[in-house]
């Protein structure tokens, strides 16, 4: 039995789904009591962030994926609960940023602490360090659904933004192999691009022009806070794409080596989400 935390995001979810392929039952996490999810799935009803709300429903289970975010502060008592109901493996969603730098360092740091707390724990541990999602790019949708073009900020930023569908691949992989335990991964996608080069792939996506407005960041973070986006959101994003503009984002080969195939790429991204962007 394998439960995962943050279930109804988009890696949580596509993860649950892939676990019964792999032999091994799910146990689902989740605040929302609609939620659905893949019939054999045990939902567990809890707040992520307070343990204590689902402690119990740690007994039996193998394996545990963690999103930091999704914990937030009530990680050590959920390491601490695992510990004790017998779980023997934690794979932990980090950020590339803790092992290659860039960006606000108090962002690297908060998942560098996640990570020493896991380290700590006496459990056996995965640390999957991940680039920016490719879903990030959906702070786009509003500006493109409505005005057909993105005003923003460092468009010859380059990263290598990784499909979430990737992430939860690897992420069912070391959770029910073993041999990971101990291990760092560094995930990215197959090929560094520029935000614009993002832009132009959601417009071949959607058959039609996409323009890409250059706008300072105060502008385009005020612009996202003002739609809704929590303020950590465009600071984040726009402290990351700061030191992309100076040197691109690292570039790995490591999700290839682990799935045996080469990873999903933006524009496939693209393709499969551009009615977000419609």
């Amino acid at each position: 039995m394998i439960l995962v935390t943050g279930a109804t995001g988009t890696v949580g979810r596509e993860t649950v789904s892939r676990l019964p392929a792999l032999g091994h039952a799910p146990k689902a996490l989740t605040r929302d009591p609609a939620a659905a999810f893949p019939d054999g799935t045990d939902v567990v009803h809890g707040d992520a962030s307070r343990p204590s709300t689902y402690a119990a429903a740690l007994d039996g289970v193998e394996a545990l994926l963690v999103s930091p975010r999704a914990v937030g502060a009530g990680l050590p008592e959920l390491l601490g609960e695992a510990r004790t109901r017998g779980v023997e493996r934690v794979v932990l969603l980090s950020a590339i940023t803790v092992e290659y730098g860039g960006g606000f360092r108090r962002f690297a740091e908060g998942f560098r602490a996640a990570e020493n707390a896991v380290a700590a724990s006496g459990l056996a541990h995965t640390f999957l360090r991940l680039a920016q999602f490719a879903g990030n790019t959906r702070v786009w949708a509003p500006q493109i659904r409505e005005h057909s073009a993105v005003r923003c900020s460092y468009g010859d930023a380059a990263t290598s933004p990784i499909h979430e569908r990737d992430i939860a691949a690897v992420a069912a992989l070391t959770l029910t192999d073993p041999a990971h335990a101990g291990r760092s991964h560094a995930l990215t996608g197959p090929k560094s691009l520029t935000q614009r080069e993002h832009v132009a792939a959601i417009a071949a996506a959607l058959g039609r022009e996409v323009p890409w407005i250059e706008v300072p960041p105060e502008e385009a973070g005020a612009a996202m806070v003002a739609r809704g986006v929590p303020a950590e959101i465009p600071q984040r994003m726009y402290g990351y794409l700061a030191e992309c503009l100076r040197e691109p984002g690292p570039t790995t080969d490591t999700l290839a080596e682990l799935l045996g195939r080469p990873p999903l790429t933006y524009g496939d991204w693209a393709e499969e989400n551009a009615e977000a962007f419609r």
